[in-house]
């Protein structure tokens, strides 16, 4: 048998790798091993992988890590300001607001929202432009116990209706100006942030005692496949997915984080929340500028921008801007949303050799991301989604739900702390889409 094997994986040696070979031909013994053993078995549901094969997928996916006990990503940033009360968390063109006045500002539209009804499970539309108010309406939302569900104003007005009306909002925080142009339904409050005075209600953190599967966002996907469907994202997935990033790429103090991610697409959330919770400074980006790479570059010079996050189609615009190379305060770039082509891979460390690059993947359906690869200069063919984060896991599964040997093509299954809760409605969709591990 020895003798054979060598024979066969010599002759197939002009085609294939003799590792895969060999692989192949272990899966066959293996396959007829199946049939032998229970004949009436469906051919589709015979094991292939041999017991080292099972270990080295369960060695991949062996991603424990203990963060602690849960804690609000909003509390956080109350620690923080405690820690360094002066120090700048947040700045929009000419406004900085600092640690201490944006947790002030924050629990005192906290304590608004609590005194309209919002609580624990509370979903809260909020249809703001880019600004300081955005980022303290989402922070003030979680802070109140509720979920924010983004409405973008620049969405088409026929999607803004639907998004209302299927996440059942009961309050809309919004600008004035934007109000009285969004097609609301009929009984839904809409606070205008530009007029709402909330200087009276109280600086302390209002009490909410969040539970671990309380949900943090309801972000909707972009419908290109159907209805756009709301996935709801837990306050323990997303902290969870923001603790990994603070240990996988360690910010603080003097780094600049710019947001400038819409916030309806899932990325935006790291660039919210993870600056905030590790001492650094948000600078957000004025609407439009993100579409704008002489725009970015002014940015990143004036604020000495450290990290970034770029799809890799904007990566690309970015890269022709002739002022690339005076960014030199980037120490990051982080890359999701699309596939990040390996010759652009090639050109950011051209362009950027002082950055590090860090290609991230992950659906609506997960918070965030679910898997990361810190690229290299020598490049690849293709840039791999990389290995999944901390405490999730990633299977590569046929269509009976078998694990595919290495090299197989299947389709990819995301389980862990990292999974949405589900779809909003209808709950048919989530036991359609969301299914028992097997």
């Amino acid at each position: 048998a020895d003798g054979s094997l060598s024979g066969f994986v010599s002759y197939a040696g002009g085609l294939f790798e003799a590792g895969t070979i060999a692989r192949l031909a272990r899966h066959f013994v293996r396959l007829l091993e199946g049939i032998c053993a229970d004949p009436s078995q469906p051919i589709g549901l015979l094991p292939l992988l041999d017991e080292g094969e099972q270990a080295q997928l369960a060695a991949w996916n062996d991603t424990t890590q203990d963060y602690g006990p849960l804690v609000n990503l909003s509390e956080r940033i109350s620690q923080q300001a405690a820690r360094t009360p002066q120090a700048p968390a947040l700045v929009f063109g000419e406004q900085l607001l600092s640690y201490a006045e944006l947790d002030q500002r924050i629990n005192q539209l906290a304590n608004r929202l609590c005194s309209l009804g919002v609580q624990r499970g509370s979903l809260v539309g909020i249809s703001l432009e880019r600004s300081l108010e955005l980022v303290i309406g989402l922070h003030a939302i979680v802070r109140a116990g509720g979920a924010y569900v983004p409405l973008d104003p620049e969405y088409p007005l026929e999607r803004l209706p639907y998004l209302l009306e299927d996440s059942g909002v009961d309050l809309l925080l919004s600008h004035s100006a934007l109000v009285e142009r969004l097609p609301l339904p009929a009984g839904l409050k809409a606070l205008g942030l530009d007029r709402e005075d909330c200087s009276n209600e109280s600086s302390e953190p209002p009490q909410v005692e969040l539970q671990a599967d309380d949900l943090a966002y309801l972000i909707y996907t972009s419908g290109s496949t159907g209805k756009p469907k709301g996935a709801g994202n837990s306050h323990l997935a997303l902290a969870n997915r923001i603790l990994w990033m603070q240990e996988a790429y360690q910010i603080g103090a003097g780094d600049v984080v710019l947001q400038k991610t819409p916030f309806s697409f899932d990325v935006s959330v790291w660039e919210f929340f993870w600056p905030l919770i590790t001492g650094a400074c948000l600078a957000v980006a004025a609407p439009g500028d993100h579409r704008d790479p002489q725009k970015l570059v002014e940015l990143i010079q004036r604020h000495k921008v450290s990290t970034l996050h770029f799809v890799p189609s904007m990566l690309q615009a970015f890269l022709l801007h002739p002022d690339v190379e005076q960014c030199q305060s980037l120490t990051r770039v982080i890359c999701s949303g699309e596939a990040l082509p390996a010759e652009l891979q090639v050109r950011t460390f051209q362009r950027l050799p002082q950055a590090g690059l860090y290609n991230l993947y992950g659906p609506t359906e997960a918070a965030i991301d679910v898997s990361h690869w810190t690229c290299v200069e020598e490049g690849r063919h293709a840039v791999p989604i990389g290995r999944p984060i901390a405490n999730l896991r990633l299977h590569i599964l046929d269509a009976q739900l078998n694990p595919v040997p290495q090299g197989v093509p299947g389709e990819l299954y995301i389980a862990g702390i990292g999974l949405a809760r589900g779809y909003h409605r209808p709950p048919e969709l989530t036991a359609e889409r969301f299914l028992p591990g097997p």
